[in-house]
């Protein structure tokens, strides 16, 4: 047997529980994985708290889809894995475990420049800036709004627009200015007066904004400073994105990803785990937990630590 993190009803961090389950066979086209960290997602808590719809629970509901671990049995038809090998998989389903099986083409080789919590933080955060970002045609000339520029999305967001010869402007609070900074983003202030903060960063004027932060002051700021509406997304507001004639990309939003976007979100993965074997890309550690202990690790996610959180089993 090995063992778990669920749920059996909506609630707080402290519906969250350790079970046994049976151990992962791996089907054709999966990956058995001993699981080695764990990334610890918003999404996570809200699906848990009932706040973001996810239908009725039927059976004990397992968490999290990001990790990092070690290849232990491969599926019929699966090539390129063998035991042994060092993974990250992102998309899964019930990754706050010790040991599960993931499709194949979730899982991605991860090499030593890239540890376990830092492959284990990449997937939701990554493949929404990835995807985000090229959907809405981010690169060389524009200049990019990032809202929330610190959190893991933001500072994703943030490395791969300038990457791609964006310039950024972020915005974040003061005492994370030396990450925003750090990462390649002339770092705002929130709060009253915004706007003209972000009209004197970005003298030459703003081409595409994201709202990775839900509040009314990132969206009012977008489409007071962005001319194209069809080049302001929000991650977090998309109930409300028609309505604004901007667009969204979950976050809410009741319009599915294309194929074409959940095919870009998938890729994000081995982009940046090469990009951070190469030194190009960099992941802010939070505090890690252990997997018993996942309901502090929500906790931790809903007081707005610092950093990604992970799990190690």
């Amino acid at each position: 047997m090995t063992t778990a993190i669920v749920y059996t009803e909506f609630g707080g961090p402290e519906v969250l529980r350790e079970v046994s389950v049976p151990e992962p066979v791996p089907g054709p086209d999966e990956v058995a994985i001993r699981v080695t960290a764990a990334g610890v997602n918003p999404i996570d808590a809200k699906l848990r708290s009932g706040a973001r719809p996810s239908g009725e629970i039927t059976e004990p509901r397992r968490v999290g889809g990001d990790g990092a671990g070690v290849v232990i049995a491969v599926g019929d038809d699966v090539d390129g894995f063998r035991a042994g090998d060092p993974v990250v998989f992102a998309g899964a389903s019930g990754a706050y475990a010790t040991e599960l099986a993931v499709p194949a083409g979730r899982v991605f080789a991860r090499p030593p420049q890239v540890s376990a919590a830092e492959g284990a933080a990449l997937g939701i955060p990554v493949g929404t800036a990835y995807q985000t970002l090229r959907s809405l045609g981010v690169g060389s000339g524009d200049t990019l709004l990032v809202h929330g520029g610190s959190g893991a999305v933001g500072q994703a967001l943030i490395q791969l627009a300038v990457l791609w010869g964006a310039s950024v402007v972020a915005t974040s609070s003061e005492r994370r200015f030396d990450r925003v900074s750090a990462l390649g983003a002339i770092p705002v202030a929130y709060g009253e007066g915004l706007a003209e903060r972000v009209r004197d960063a970005s003298p030459h004027g703003l081409t595409v904004a994201v709202d990775a932060a839900g509040t009314d002051e990132a969206l009012e700021t977008s489409i007071e400073l962005v001319p194209d509406r069809q080049r302001i997304a929000t991650l977090v507001r998309g109930r409300d994105a028609a309505g604004l004639g901007i667009r969204a990309f979950s976050g809410g939003s009741p319009q599915p990803l294309t194929a074409q976007q959940q095919v870009w979100r998938t890729e994000a993965v081995p982009v940046t785990v090469a990009l951070m074997a190469a030194g190009l890309f960099s992941v802010e550690l939070g505090p890690s937990f252990a997997l018993a202990d996942a309901a502090d690790a929500h906790r931790a996610i809903e007081a707005g630590v610092d950093g990604k959180i992970t799990l190690v089993p």
